[in-house]
């Protein structure tokens, strides 16, 4: 199986060793995305505001590959405060609707940059996608 690094510039460049996803076969998997936007500036508002951004960072990377939130199979979500939960959460489902992926969500004791929240996921993709 042939691995394919993918990156876009609709989402923030990787500030490290690392690539914004991996695409093996028809899978997808994003490196962990946190609050900046695609010319690198953090957004420093609230927990809602900066879930909006790392998902609107996560839907670039699986646009670039030709796929959307209803391709995804996994997310893992990192907060740094589990009391904002229910704030994330009411952003998390906005961008899913009635499409349900697995999801593990863990409290954690700090994240990149002090932000509040970072997610990753694993998407299946069909393997005729071919990026624009």
């Amino acid at each position: 199986m042939s691995l394919k690094i993918v990156s876009t510039p609709e989402a923030p460049a990787a500030i490290g060793p690392y690539a914004q996803a991996v695409r093996a076969g028809n899978l997808l998997y994003t490196s962990g995305q946190i609050p900046l936007t695609p010319a690198g500036e953090l957004v420093v508002g609230t927990i809602q505001e900066q879930t909006h951004q790392v998902l609107t960072n996560l839907k670039a990377v699986l646009a670039a590959e030709g796929a959307g939130f209803h391709d995804v199979i996994k997310t893992t979500v990192f907060l740094k405060d589990m009391n904002q939960f229910s704030e994330f959460n009411l952003v998390y489902a906005s961008y899913f609707g009635e499409h349900t992926p697995a999801r593990s969500t863990v409290e954690v004791a700090r994240l990149p940059k002090d932000v509040f929240v970072e997610i990753e996921l694993i998407a299946a993709i069909s393997v005729e996608t071919v990026r624009n």
